[in-house]
C-alpha cells in the first residue's frame, strides 16, 4: 500500500473520529453555541471530503491488484462521512423545532451515532487486515527477489565453471598436440638415426672393400 495513502487515511480517521465526538456535544447544545459547533462539524466536514479526493487520485496511481481494495475502502469512508453530513443536518435542522430535535436526539440521531461508529470500527478492522494482506505481500516479493538474486548468483557461478572447464580442455587439447608433435619428431629423429646408421655401414664397407683391394694389389704384383 502506498505511504501517502497511509497517510491520508490516518488523517481521515482521526478526523472522522472527532467529528462523531463532536455531532454527539452537538445534540445537546442550542442557539448560538449549536451554531458554532455546526460550523466547526461542517469545516471537519469539508476538511475530510478533500482527504478522501487525495486518497482517490493516489488509489488510482496505484497497481490494479492494490487499486481494486483501496476503492472500496473509500466508498466505505464517503459512506461514513455521508452519515456524519446527515447528523449534523438533522442536528441543525431539529435546533428549529425543539420538540422534533428531542426525537431525533431519542432516536434516529442516536442509531446514526451507533451505525457511524459500528462502520468505522469495521473500517478500521478490514483496514487492519488489508495492512496485514499487504504486509505478507511484500514479504514474498521480498522473497521471491532474494530467491531471484540467488539463482542469478548460482547461475553466474555455473558460468564462471563452465568458462575455467573450457579453458582446461582447452589446454589438454594444447597439452595433446604438443605431445603429437614430440612423436613426430621423435620418429623422425629414430628414422633418421636409421638411416645414418645404414649409411655409415655403407660407408664402412666400401673402405674395407677398397682396403681389400689395396692389399690384394700390394701383395699380388
Amino acid at each position: 500500500m502506498s505511504e501517502v495513502f497511509e497517510g491520508y487515511e490516518r488523517q481521515y480517521c482521526e478526523i472522522s473520529a472527532s467529528l462523531s465526538r463532536k455531532c454527539t456535544a452537538a445534540s445537546s447544545l442550542l442557539g448560538e453555541k449549536l451554531k458554532q459547533k455546526a460550523s466547526e462539524i461542517k469545516s471537519g466536514i469539508d476538511g475530510a471530503e478533500a482527504l478522501i479526493r487525495k486518497m482517490d487520485l493516489e488509489a488510482r496511481n496505484l497497481q490494479p491488484s492494490v487499486r481494486a481494495g483501496l476503492l472500496a475502502k473509500l466508498r466505505e469512508y464517503k459512506s461514513d462521512l455521508n452519515n456524519l453530513k446527515g447528523t449534523l443536518k438533522r442536528i441543525t435542522t431539529g435546533n428549529a423545532q425543539q420538540g422534533t430535535r428531542e426525537e431525533l436526539l431519542e432516536s434516529g440521531m442516536a442509531d446514526t451515532l451507533v451505525v457511524s461508529a459500528d462502520q468505522r470500527s469495521r473500517l478500521l478492522r478490514t483496514t487492519e487486515k488489508q495492512n496485514q494482506t499487504t504486509d505478507r505481500i511484500r514479504d514474498s516479493h521480498r522473497t521471491m527477489l532474494e530467491t531471484e538474486d540467488l539463482g542469478v548468483s548460482i547461475l553466474h557461478d555455473l558460468h564462471q565453471q563452465r568458462q575455467s572447464l573450457l579453458r582446461a580442455n582447452d589446454t589438454l587439447h594444447s597439452v595433446d598436440d604438443n605431445i603429437s608433435k614430440s612423436r613426430r619428431i621423435m620418429g623422425a629423429m629414430v628414422r633418421r638415426m636409421d638411416r645414418n646408421k645404414w649409411i655409415i655401414g655403407f660407408i664402412m664397407t666400401l673402405l674395407v672393400l677398397a682396403i681389400l683391394v689395396i692389399l690384394y694389389f700390394k701383395f699380388v704384383h
